[in-house]
């Protein structure tokens, strides 16, 4: 026990907390990168599903890993840039701005081909 009687903890203030605080963003900003890379294994989940004899999870709940894959893609980059904003993290902004990116091509591609070109009048070349 110090002199002072103040625990060695406490002493140190705001400073000694910045250490612990960086540790959290920092596992915070990893999880947030796994979670955008998980993306393509939940989309291709239930071919490999398929292809290992599971025709039913393909069937019944495939649709499902496609919607969690298309969050996974918008929300994780989202999530992480505000993070590493509010945290002054230059190097993570940069690396969430790619995955934002690179995200928004397949997310662009499903929305133009998945909804807007379907909704051509028969008949008409759109």
């Amino acid at each position: 026990m110090p002199s002072s009687g103040i625990a060695p903890e406490s002493r140190h203030g705001v400073r000694g907390s910045t250490g612990l605080e960086l540790a959290r963003t920092d596992r915070i900003i990893s999880a947030l990168s796994w979670w955008w890379a998980s993306a393509p294994v939940l989309l291709f989940a239930p071919a490999i599903a398929y292809a290992m004899g599971l025709p039913d999870v393909r069937r019944e709940i495939g649709w499902m890993f496609g919607l969690t894959a298309l969050f996974t893609a918008a929300v994780a980059p989202t999530a992480g840039f505000v993070v590493a904003q509010v945290k002054d993290r230059r190097e993570a902004r940069g690396r969430f701005l790619i995955m934002a990116t690179v995200s928004s091509v397949p997310i662009l591609c499903f929305l133009f081909f998945g909804v807007l070109f379907p909704e051509c009048p028969e008949g008409y070349h759109c």
